[in-house]
């Protein structure tokens, strides 16, 4: 999924980095001189991610259609809303065809890393588990457990969420993996250290630990502003907050927004951005899930090796950043998950943790396969 960034100040919230496909007809919002945005459905428009908003323009909006380009946005990263669109029968063979199943490719990926070393990134909300209407029940079923487990003894193994990282642990609960939390600002390796690191040194990054007092104070006050509102829900995850809308009437979307940027414009340090059916409250510091993802190939020695092989899976928008990042070094690939079409750097899909499963299944067989093979020579 693409990203959204907002940065919030003591001025009118200014909308930037926006890569998102919104549901908008004729919005007053764009500048004239924007890129024509590719082919898409009917009533949906893209923005390039590097396209800004004329501030000009933005300072001619009124405050009503400011909430209203929000909602639309938090409307469109609702897949019930996007199923629901005619469109979707007629778009998906298009978009399989650029992003083809990761399952029906497999052969032409195993060929893609043969003399190189996979290392394995995924997301955990929507990729390992199930997206679900509490977030506190977002659990992994044993199957999928027992799969990753497999994985980490034949890969260096990382599970990159918006999560706190001792959420998503106790969620996963295995030890042998890397963990990053908070959007990849919350990282540590195995307590045990791991067999793929070289040097025995564990690893932690934290790069947002001043801005800690700061979310507390934060995450007091937003649990005080949205009380009012039935289905809000605020999650602190150490390093940055969550406030999850799925169980909010979409009548009070628009009132919630207000209430978080009424906090948020006292604190011109933190940006608000956007995921599936949730707002998140980030520190302004140059850090992601992509950041993370060259953290931790650094960590385990392969920062400038051109047989490393990473494969990162994840289905948010904030996965964008990492799947960018292996594009742009141009090794191993992202892969989407996703039932329905988006806009993506991921190079493929999958449609549902289920597939993640079963992709990981047969990662996992071939690469046993392989080491029996060689240890017959």
């Amino acid at each position: 999924m693409t990203k959204q960034n907002v940065v919030v100040s003591d001025a009118e919230a200014e909308i930037m980095n926006m890569a998102i496909s919104v549901a908008v007809s004729n919005s007053s919002i764009f500048t004239a001189g924007a890129e024509k945005p590719p082919v898409g459905p009917p009533g949906y428009i893209s923005i390039s991610k590097k396209r800004f908003l004329n501030l000009k323009n933005l300072d001619s909006i009124n405050g009503a259609e400011r909430i209203n380009s929000w909602v639309d946005s938090m409307r469109a990263s609702s897949p019930t809303h996007l199923k629901s669109s005619s469109f979707l029968k007629e778009d998906q063979s298009s978009w399989i065809l650029q992003h083809p199943s990761a399952l029906d490719m497999f052969e032409q990926i195993i060929d893609a890393s043969k003399g190189k070393q996979i290392v394995m990134f995924m997301d955990y909300d929507g990729t390992l588990s199930p997206i679900v209407e509490d977030p506190d029940r977002a659990f992994m079923s044993d199957a999928m457990r027992k799969t990753v487990k497999k994985v980490a003894r034949c890969f260096p193994t990382a599970i990159v969420s918006g999560r706190c990282r001792d959420k998503v642990y106790k969620f996963v609960r295995l030890a042998e993996l890397y963990y990053a939390g908070s959007h990849g600002m919350d990282i540590k390796g195995p307590a045990k250290g791991s067999k793929y690191k070289k040097g025995g040194q564990g690893v932690l990054c934290q790069p947002a630990s001043e801005f800690l007092p700061m979310i507390d104070e934060v995450y007091k006050l937003l649990v005080e502003k949205t009380k009012s509102t039935p289905g809000a829900k605020v999650e602190n995850n150490k390093f940055c907050l969550s406030v999850h809308f799925r169980c909010v009437d979409e009548k009070k979307w628009s009132e919630l927004f207000l209430q978080v940027r009424s906090v948020l414009k006292e604190y011109p340090k933190l940006r608000l951005t956007q995921g599936r059916k949730v707002l998140e409250i980030r520190p302004t510091i140059k850090w992601d899930k992509g950041k993370a993802l060259e953290f931790l190939l650094e960590s385990l020695g392969y920062a400038n090796c051109t047989n490393v092989f990473p494969v990162y899976i994840g289905d948010d928008r904030t996965d964008e950043d990492a799947f960018k990042i292996l594009r742009d070094r141009g090794q191993g690939f992202g892969i989407l998950v996703s039932k329905i079409p988006k806009e993506t750097t991921a190079t493929y899909s999958l449609q549902e943790p289920a597939e993640v499963m079963d992709f990981l299944q047969r990662l996992v067989e071939w690469k046993r396969q392989s080491i029996r093979a060689h240890s017959m020579l």
